[in-house]
């Protein structure tokens, strides 16, 4: 393949690592991005590099996330409604927060039953990526071809895994597709140590820091004062910290959903910039390259990269084409970036107020983000094979040299991923 591909994506112009500088600017001009992982797969075209004479596609490896989804528990939706309703009844909002009121009432709708869902957003980011998966790398998906398609055992994931994959099948329905959610695949799919799992456990080593950086982050009173006339029903029944972050939840995960209604006129943008620093810093700690963690979160991901070598090795033997397709968690993608050395996914930081700078969520693992490996087989020659890496399908970086970027020796790659897993 010669010629240009065209292909989606767009989380931003440069990686996180290049934009330290303009971070806090990139989010204020784009609130939506103030939700980190909430943020709804971003799609727009963008030129790839054309691939090197003589070499055409026949593998894809690939890891992600599920889709757009509903917050992850009713609750997270029903106790601010209760609690503005009783509110309501008392006589004790504004007229602002009257309008609030009725923005939840509506979303509630849609929302009730649904808590930790995969929305029809959701759904619609995975057939995307699949048709576009398809149309850029066609020589990967002709013919009666085997693909392995695996999710967690998580509802969202297995729903996103068969969007992805009918997409697949009606664009060619000789496919042969094998989808499976299983636990005899959650030792790679989704793993998680022991000693990570205490890590970020509640009374975890770095929990009482984050307390206080949240603390310092959450500041309510202005939120609180418009939304109630009552001060006294405010103190009596109202823990304004709490009711921040309910807000915060339901004005960063519409646009996951289908509720045409919008909670951001409820914030300044640097209120939800000083909430996004908080949640940004639970994801970072929690699952990226802290340096406190020792490693040990990257090393979460090690089980999946092995799987990544093994699932090459075997496609690579057989001379065939094909796919392997994995469907999992922000949890998952993020130390898999990480660990992978893909640019903007694994700066090392100490201090918390420079988290933002180094590390965003919502760049790395958005709603439906996504890691693809891709392989290109030199036709003269079937041991000649490079590849390139794609973070929600935008050409990205590893720390390995080439005089070819963006594409790899396989060879020296797989070297590279070698050492990792037995590192």
């Amino acid at each position: 393949m010669n010629r240009i591909l065209k292909t989606a994506l767009a989380l931003c112009l440069l990686p996180i690592a290049a934009q330290a500088q303009t971070a806090k600017d990139e989010i204020l001009a784009d609130l939506a991005k103030a939700g980190g992982v909430y943020y709804a797969y971003p799609v727009t075209t963008v030129e790839q590099t054309a691939t090197p004479k003589g070499y055409e596609p026949f593998y894809i490896s690939h890891y992600g996330r599920h889709g757009s989804r509903y917050l992850i528990a009713d609750n997270d939706y029903k106790w601010v409604l209760d609690l503005m309703r009783k509110a309501k009844d008392a006589g004790a909002l504004t007229p602002l927060g009257l309008d609030a009121l009725g923005r939840i009432e509506q979303v509630w709708l849609e929302a009730e039953g649904r808590g930790g869902d995969l929305s029809p957003l959701g759904v619609r980011q995975h057939r995307g990526i699949a048709e576009r998966m398809y149309t850029t790398f066609p020589e990967v998906f002709k013919g009666k071809v085997d693909i392995s398609a695996r999710s967690t055992i998580v509802m969202r994931c297995a729903m996103s895994m068969d969007a992805f994959c009918e997409r697949l099948k009606e664009l060619n329905p000789q496919l042969n597709i094998t989808r499976e959610a299983s636990n005899r695949y959650m030792n790679y799919m989704n793993y998680h140590s022991l000693e990570s799992n205490a890590f970020n456990a509640p009374d975890g080593p770095w929990q009482e820091e984050y307390r206080k950086f949240e603390e310092s982050h959450t500041n309510p009173g202005r939120l609180v004062g418009t939304l109630f006339k009552d001060s006294l029903w405010v103190v009596r029944n109202v823990n304004p910290g709490k009711l921040m972050w309910g807000f915060y939840w339901l004005a960063v995960g519409m646009q996951d959903i289908e509720t045409p209604v919008s909670f951001m006129d409820l914030f300044e943008p640097q209120e939800l910039f000083d909430l996004y620093q908080a949640f940004n810093y639970r994801f970072y700690v929690g699952d990226s390259n802290y340096p406190g963690s020792n490693g040990m979160l990257l090393d979460n991901a090690k089980p999946l990269l092995r799987n990544v070598v093994e699932s090459a090795d075997e496609v690579i033997k057989s001379g065939k084409t094909g796919a392997t397709l994995r469907f999992g968690h922000d949890g998952n993608l993020i130390p898999f970036a990480g660990l992978l050395g893909l640019k903007g996914c694994y700066d090392s930081v100490e201090n918390p107020a420079d988290f933002y700078k180094h590390f965003a969520s919502w760049y790395i693992s958005p709603m439906a983000g996504n890691v693809q490996i891709i392989f290109f087989r030199n036709k003269k020659d079937k041991d000649d094979i490079i590849v390139k890496f794609m973070l929600n399908e935008r050409e990205t970086s590893i720390p390995v040299e080439t005089g070819m970027y963006p594409f790899y020796k396989w060879s020296d790659v797989r070297a590279y991923f070698s050492g990792i897993i037995n590192g």
